[in-house]
C-alpha cells in the first residue's frame, strides 16, 4: 500500500494552509493587541463636574480651618492641658512640656498666674491665654483648719465640724480610718477631673473606695461649696452641654440627641435608661447635672 497518496497535498491545498494560518496569527495577535492596549472612541474629558465640586469643598474645608479662630476655645482647667489644647492656646512645646513635667510631680495649678510661672509664659502670651482658664470655684475657698490624727481628735470628731469634701487636702482625708496617701491623692484627683464634688455619692465612682470606708468619709465630710454648674436641659441639650457631663462620653451624647429627636423629646430623666449604652447604675449621679423633672 502507497501510504504516501494520502498525505500528498496538491499545491492549491498548501496554498490554502498557508493562508488559513496567516489568518489565525493574525486574529490572535488582534486580540492581544486590544488587551493589552485597550482603545476607546470616546475622549475623558480634562475636568469632570463632580471632581471640580468635590475639589471645591475640601477647598472649603482647609480654608475653614486654616481660618479656625481661638475664640472658640472652650474654657478648661489647665491641670489637664494636652498637646492638642496648648497648640490651639499659641503654647509652644516648651511651655506645654513644663506644665506636664509640673503636673507629673502631683502637684496641681491653682491659680492663672501659677500657670504663668510654671509654664513660664510672656505677659502677651499669658493675657491672650488666660480667659480660657477655668479653675473649680472651691479651689480659692480651701478651709485652713487641718485635721491631725491624734486620738483624742478621733474620739472627739462626733463634735467636730464637718470638713468641705470640695476643699478637704490628701492629709485631711487621711484622718479617716482605711484611707492612705494613695487613696486620699485619688479622691482629690478624681474630684478635679470632674469639677468638683456635687454630691458625697460621687465617691463611689473612686477607684478603690469601699462603701464602708465611703460611709466612714461622710460622718467627716459634706459638700458644704457647690461647684459652679448650669444645670443641662435635656430638652435643648447640646454636644458640648452633654458632654460637660463627667459621666457622658461623646458616642452616648450622641446617642441621646439621635433617642430624643426620634422621640420628640424625653419626657424624664429615667427615660434615658432606654438608651443603649446608658450607665443605668449611674442616673442617681448623672441628675446632680440635669435640668429635666
Amino acid at each position: 500500500m502507497n501510504w504516501r497518496s494520502h498525505f500528498a497535498l496538491t499545491k492549491g491545498q498548501r496554498n490554502g494552509i498557508f493562508i488559513l494560518t496567516g489568518l489565525i496569527v493574525l486574529l490572535q495577535a488582534a486580540i492581544l493587541f486590544f488587551i493589552f492596549f485597550p482603545w476607546s472612541s470616546e475622549e475623558i474629558p480634562a475636568e469632570i463636574p463632580e471632581i471640580i465640586a468635590y475639589q471645591q469643598k475640601l477647598d472649603s474645608l482647609k480654608e475653614a480651618r486654616q481660618n479656625f479662630r481661638k475664640d472658640t476655645i472652650f474654657l478648661f482647667n489647665p491641670n489637664y492641658l494636652t498637646d492638642f489644647k496648648g497648640y490651639e492656646l499659641g503654647m509652644s512645646l516648651e511651655e506645654i512640656d513644663r506644665v506636664k513635667t509640673f503636673r507629673q510631680t502631683g502637684k496641681w495649678i491653682n491659680s492663672a498666674e501659677e500657670f504663668q510661672q510654671v509654664a513660664e509664659l510672656e505677659d502677651s502670651s499669658f493675657h491672650k491665654i488666660r480667659p480660657y482658664l477655668r479653675f473649680p470655684d472651691w479651689v480659692t475657698t480651701k478651709t485652713s483648719r487641718k485635721f491631725s490624727a491624734s486620738a483624742s481628735e478621733k474620739s472627739a470628731a462626733s463634735t467636730v465640724e464637718l470638713v468641705d469634701l470640695n476643699s478637704a487636702t490628701p492629709e485631711d482625708l487621711q484622718v479617716v480610718q482605711g484611707i492612705g496617701k494613695v487613696l486620699s491623692e485619688r479622691i482629690v484627683k478624681y474630684r478635679y477631673r470632674i469639677g468638683g464634688f456635687r454630691s458625697a455619692i460621687q465617691l463611689n465612682d473612686v477607684y478603690g473606695l469601699q462603701p464602708e470606708v465611703v460611709q466612714k468619709i461622710t460622718s467627716r465630710f459634706q459638700v458644704k461649696t457647690m461647684p459652679a454648674f448650669e444645670l443641662v436641659d435635656l430638652d435643648t441639650a447640646g454636644l458640648d452641654d452633654l458632654l460637660s457631663i463627667p459621666y457622658i462620653d461623646e458616642k452616648l451624647a450622641r446617642e441621646i440627641i439621635n433617642y430624643r429627636k426620634l422621640h420628640e423629646g424625653i419626657s424624664s430623666i429615667e427615660e434615658l435608661t432606654k438608651i443603649p449604652g446608658f450607665p443605668s447604675e449611674k442616673i442617681d449621679r448623672i441628675k446632680l447635672y440635669l435640668a429635666k423633672d
